[in-house]
């Protein structure tokens, strides 16, 4: 009994590791130590009120309903809680693609609870008519079940349908997911912004490798995409001109990815010809002949491990001088043991 009360004694004055205490901290959440945002009395807006009235003659026109508005409690942004017809609503033009599997799903559900509870955020656009860059699926789940009309809270400010992306909680999006909206809202921001900056969204975008795999996501939507973004993340930026400018010059390094990407796929099938069958070819392969793979970096660091061009350089060179003869299973039990640990 001395022994077991000694021991735990002892384990218990044992340091905790640097890991275990870096783990501890991710975990915890700091609460602000002062209040921010506007007063219950500060927040109440008539529909009257100058800052809303346009907006709500536009619902009106629509042939929708303004329910009240008022101010957001954090951005003091005005917003109108309304309803409005279906076919008056649209999804912003850079929006992700439908799943008709998830929205069957989920107007199954919102017919289960005989409610619609999770308004539409709509957006003014710019040629007048109302974007709802948060709820394309519900959007499409109230027309399955044939609603006259949708509940939406409604922003006169276009600017926060270009924000929204990082708000989307839908439906989780997935690598994919991600760099065809970005992709498509730069084209968009390309057109009507000609002199701004890709800088100047970098908020809007979230990640700048997002907008290179978005153009090879483009022209070949089956593209392993994943297998790539730990390059990506290490080299790729966002750049201080045009963004049309840029855009061009991502369409080159998209280019560029999809030749890698054919180099890779002739050694995953000279692989599998010697008997390698694991899922995880692709993973090994390009963690081989990524250039920046051993190269450690701070999480937000501005400066790229190495310039993108010259990455995609090395990347291409070292897939054409493959050595089938370096892998073996072990080195691919590894690979999976890595994938495992990072789902």
């Amino acid at each position: 009994m001395a022994t077991r009360k000694a021991a735990a004694a002892s384990s218990a004055r044992k340091p905790k590791s640097a890991a275990t205490g870096r783990t501890a901290a991710r975990r915890k959440l700091s609460v602000a130590r002062s209040a921010q945002g506007l007063s219950a009395a500060e927040i109440n807006l008539g529909l009257e009120h100058a800052d809303v009235a346009p907006l709500v003659a536009l619902i009106r026109g629509a042939g929708g309903s303004a329910v009240g508005a008022y101010r957001d409690p954090l951005g003091s942004r005005p917003l109108v809680l309304a309803t409005l017809p279906l076919a008056a609503v649209q999804p912003t033009p850079f929006q992700r693609d439908l799943s008709p599997t998830h929205t069957k799903r989920l107007a199954e559900k919102i017919d289960e609870a005989k409610a619609f509870l999770d308004p539409l955020i709509v957006v003014k656009g710019h040629d007048g008519r109302f974007w709802t860059p948060n709820g394309r699926h519900r959007l499409a789940a109230a027309k399955v079940l044939g609603l006259r009309q949708i509940t939406a809270l409604i922003s006169p400010d276009e600017a926060l349908a270009y924000r929204i992306l990082a708000l989307n909680t839908e439906k989780a999006h997935n690598l994919k997911d991600r760099s065809l909206e970005v992709i498509r809202m730069a084209r968009t921001l390309a057109k009507r912004e000609p002199r701004a900056k890709e800088t100047d969204f970098a908020d809007q975008f979230e990640a700048a490798e997002l907008l290179t795999l978005g153009v090879v996501y483009e022209s070949t939507p089956r593209f392993s995409g994943g297998a790539y973004n730990s390059l990506l993340r290490k080299v790729d930026r966002f750049a201080d001109r045009t963004l049309a400018a840029s855009l061009r010059e991502r369409e080159g390094f998209a280019d560029r990815l999809l030749g890698i990407d054919a180099e890779v796929k002739k050694v995953i099938a000279a692989l599998q010809a010697r008997g390698f069958k694991s899922p995880y070819l692709r993973n090994y392969v390009v963690a081989r002949i990524n250039p920046v793979r051993f190269i450690k970096q701070k999480p937000g660091e501005k400066r790229p491990a190495m310039p993108i061009g010259q990455a995609l350089t090395r990347m291409l060179a070292s897939a054409k001088a493959f050595k089938l003869d370096s892998v073996s299973n072990s080195d691919l039990a590894w690979v999976a043991v890595g994938a495992g640990a990072s789902e």
